[in-house]
């Protein structure tokens, strides 16, 4: 296989038992893996484990397994994690305790941690290898973090409205104990300082329907916005049926803007505009970097991932 793919056999093995990290380059892995299924090779993945004492298993800890984004960032874990070999778990709203337990049980290799609520973050095992996703730094010393540019992305969202004419904007904003809603909201407050804001509160936890709810008490009075920046897509779905039950026309009579860019974003009707949070690169980021620090190499901190406003057919002139 080496000789096939034209690299060296400790090259093979580094790729193999997933210690490569940067040492070997994206283009060299995949001749590798080419030159694998060119000659039906299968690594012979128990004696791997016995050897470097691993289990294959990395764990990703999510919030809550239903939200759409989270289905983005599964892919692209995945994705990266059949290119090391390695399988994925998943667990939903497992607390910092509960997180502890399964890294001191040796179960799993390592941890991505993604979008943690306040109560998932708490002291890990030292010797645990972890990777936060989409989570605060500052929260989590020592350990490598990947961020979104979620305050680009709210900056964006706004100055569409603004650059559209709207002045007089409402916001469903997430009650939500997470650092990702915390900079969503700061970035709300400083762009839209110059605009005249209603905001209502909504609780993820209860859905589309609670979104609902809010979105009806936003809408109802006289002096209702005209445009809306919801927290998130499924915030956005609750004031579409809202908008629909209250008789207003998307857009227009009332412009909405989301974030993350879930698929039911583009099945909306009219299709969602949107603030695009690159979950899938998240994942294989996240992923990549786990991998370097099993390898034993500490990855130099990166910056955001770039978050990209989408425009779509739910925004119109004020």
């Amino acid at each position: 296989m080496a000789r096939l793919a034209g690299v060296s056999q400790a090259t093979v093995s580094l790729v193999f038992s997933g210690s490569a990290g940067h040492r070997v380059s994206d283009a060299t892995r995949e001749r590798i893996h080419a030159a694998a299924r060119e000659l039906g090779y299968r690594p012979q993945a128990a004696g791997r484990q016995l050897r470097l004492g691993r289990s294959g298993m990395v764990l990703l800890a999510v919030p809550n397994l239903l939200g759409p984004f989270f289905g983005r960032v599964l892919t692209g874990v995945h994705e990266e994690a059949a290119r090391h070999g390695l399988s994925v778990v998943v667990s939903s709203g497992w607390d910092a305790a509960t997180l502890a337990e399964a890294a001191a049980a040796g179960r799993f290799d390592g941890m991505l941690v993604c979008s943690p609520d306040d109560k998932q973050l708490g002291a890990l095992p030292a010797d645990t290898a972890a990777v936060f996703l989409d989570a605060d730094p500052a929260a989590n010393p020592g350990r490598p973090t990947v961020e979104l540019d979620l305050t680009a992305g709210m900056r964006a969202a706004v100055d569409h409205l603004a650059a559209l004419g709207h002045r007089r904007i409402g916001y469903l904003r997430s009650v939500h104990s997470a650092y990702t809603f915390r900079v969503r909201q700061a970035a709300f407050a400083a762009a839209s300082a110059q605009l005249e804001v209603q905001e209502r509160a909504v609780s993820l936890n209860e859905g589309s329907r609670e979104a609902a709810r809010a979105a009806r008490e936003l809408l109802a009075g006289p002096d209702r916005p005209r445009a809306v920046v919801c927290d998130d897509d499924v915030v956005a779905s609750g004031l579409y049926q809202a908008a629909n039950e209250l008789g207003l026309r998307i857009p227009g009579d009332l412009s909405v803007v989301g974030m993350d860019n879930i698929p039911v974003a583009e099945l909306l009707s009219p299709p969602l505009t949107t603030v695009d949070l690159p979950g899938e690169q998240l994942g294989r980021t996240g992923l990549a970097t786990l991998v370097a620090l099993l390898g034993g190499e500490l990855p130099p901190p990166a910056g955001p991932l770039a978050t990209t406003l989408v425009v779509r057919r739910s925004t119109a002139a004020g």
